[in-house]
Formats: structure tokens, sequence, C-alpha cells
């Protein structure tokens, strides 16, 4: 089985290609929403950040996560502190995912993570990376537009991730998402009409 990365900047539109990949019939693996999982009270990593962050992030005795991110996203020592509670939590529920879809008879999967290719370095496991990207101008309007984020707020969340230019070299696919909703799918079906010819190649 194939499994092939998507990732792009918040704000860039990666979320609508996930959902494209998913029509198409691909299964597809939502890293954020995995993550949020496990900071759920009932999660694995719920009592290791409140330890490493404290109550103040807690509502109601649930991680807020607006209260964690504009902790994290305002302090890269914090970030990085999160990242090595949750990302190793995580990164054993995709491989777990993987290993029951290669048993289902899946060909390829597609792992739907922002933070794929942060160290300007592809993971090793990845047979291909997808990576959306969109004019800083238009994100920023997207996550004040859509997500109700304060444009400082927006900025700094921006300014977090890697940025595009960084990532590109190291991407099999780069779909350009500054149109209409069509022509992002446009761009996806191409790139799926191509997975799909690389695991058809694999079965002959």
């Amino acid at each position: 089985m194939r499994i092939y990365g998507l990732t792009g900047g918040t704000g860039s539109g990666k979320s609508e290609a996930a959902r494209r990949f998913s029509e198409r019939g691909f299964p597809v693996i939502d890293a954020d929403a995995r993550a949020h999982a496990l900071l759920e009270p009932r999660g694995s990593a719920f009592e290791a950040v409140r330890n490493a962050f404290g109550n103040a992030i807690l509502t109601e005795g649930r991680i807020n996560r607006a209260k964690l991110g504009a902790r994290v996203f305002a302090d890269r020592d914090a970030r990085a502190r999160l990242n090595a509670i949750v990302h190793p939590m995580l990164t054993r529920v995709i491989e777990h995912q993987c290993t029951e879809w290669a048993a289902e008879g899946h060909k390829a999967v597609i792992i739907d993570a922002a933070l794929l290719a942060e160290s300007s370095q592809r993971e090793s496991w990845l047979d291909g990376l997808i990576l959306v990207v969109c004019p800083a101008a238009l994100r920023l309007e997207r996550l004040v537009d859509h997500r109700g984020l304060t444009v400082d707020e927006a900025r700094r969340r921006i300014a977090a991730q890697t940025q595009p230019e960084r990532k590109t070299p190291l991407a099999d696919w780069v779909i350009q998402n500054d149109g209409s909703l069509d022509e992002l799918r446009a761009q996806v079906d191409k790139v799926a009409d191509a997975i799909q010819a690389d695991a058809a190649n694999d079965d002959s």
C-alpha cells in the first residue's frame, strides 16, 4: 500500500483538497482531527498536556483548544513542548490506521497533515507528497472570515508554520489554490488519477 502526504499551510485549502480525495474513493486520515481526539479527557495526550500547560487551558474540565492555540502559536518553546507530547502518539494512531487499511486491501491512502515536511525534510515513509499553496493574503482573509480569528492571531498561525516555498522542492505535486473550488477540484483530480495509475502499475 502506498502512503501519500497532503500538506499545506493553515488557510490554504488543504482540507477542501482532502475532501475531494475522499470523494474520489481514497481513505483519508485527518491528522488534525486525530490529534484533537488525543486531547479529549479520555484521550491519550490529555493528562500530559494538562500537566505541561496547567489548568489555565481547561474549560469545564476539557482542554480549550482556543486557549491552547493562543499559547502555543505565540511561543515557539510551548509549541515544541506540545508537539513533543502529541506527535509520537499521533504517529502511532496513523500507523495503526494504515495497517488496518492495508489489511483491507486498499492500494493508496492520503495523510492530511499540516505539519508534514516541516523541517525542510520529507518523511521517509511517504511514497509521495502533495502540497496545497495559496497566497498569504488570501490565507489571512480565510482565517479571519471563516475561522473567526483576529488578524494578529491569523498572522501568528501562518508565521508558526514552515513557509510553502521551503516545502515546494520536496513535493511531487503542487496544487495552486487561488481560484475557484472547481479549479481546486480539477487539480486534485489530476493528482488522484496519477496515484490511481501508480497503484494499477503495482498490480501489473
